[in-house]
């Protein structure tokens, strides 16, 4: 089903509401596989989830600007949209997440040498799937975290300024 058809009206955010946003997943699949691929394919996945979160911090500052038009403190506007959604999207979506599976997997293959006979790859497979499964219960505590961290840092020197600044203009 659409996204777009749940609320007639509602603009589809492709980085939000279709299968771009998985692309922000990127590093995750690939700390999960870290065990079974060279590493040089994981940091291509961390390129392709960083491709991601830039393109959709462009997309914003441009949504931001087209809706600012040429109000005073557009600029301000525009600049906090793209700084609050890259902040945002960097550590919810790559440096948080990309952490936690690896510590995830890391701990898994090393319980599975000490606590199993099984061989290398089954290891390594098993510890692959442990990665893979843990990403959907890691992704809303997070993303829950980092709206908590920048609504109680970033996002307070942004609205300081942009009240600041209607003051200044009224």
């Amino acid at each position: 089903m659409d996204p777009s058809e749940d609320k007639p009206g509602k603009a589809v955010d492709i980085y939000r509401d279709t299968w771009v946003r998985f692309l922000g997943y990127a590093n995750e699949v690939g700390e999960a596989f870290r065990a079974l691929v060279p590493v040089s394919a994981v940091w291509g996945s961390y390129a392709v989830a960083t491709a991601y979160v830039t393109a959709d911090a462009v997309d914003k500052g441009k949504k931001a600007a087209l809706a600012h038009g040429d109000n005073p403190g557009r600029t301000t506007r525009v600049a906090a949209a793209v700084v609050d959604t890259f902040v945002w999207q960097a550590l919810a979506s790559v440096i948080i997440p990309g952490f936690t599976i690896n510590r995830v997997c890391a701990a898994s293959l090393h319980l599975l040498g000490t606590a199993t006979r099984w061989p290398l790859p089954v290891r390594k497979w098993t510890t692959t799937a442990i990665g893979l499964s843990t990403i959907p219960f890691i992704i809303t505590p997070i993303d829950r975290s980092v709206d908590f961290l920048l609504d109680s840092s970033l996002r307070k020197i942004y609205n300081a300024e942009e009240e600041e600044g209607e003051k200044k203009h009224k």
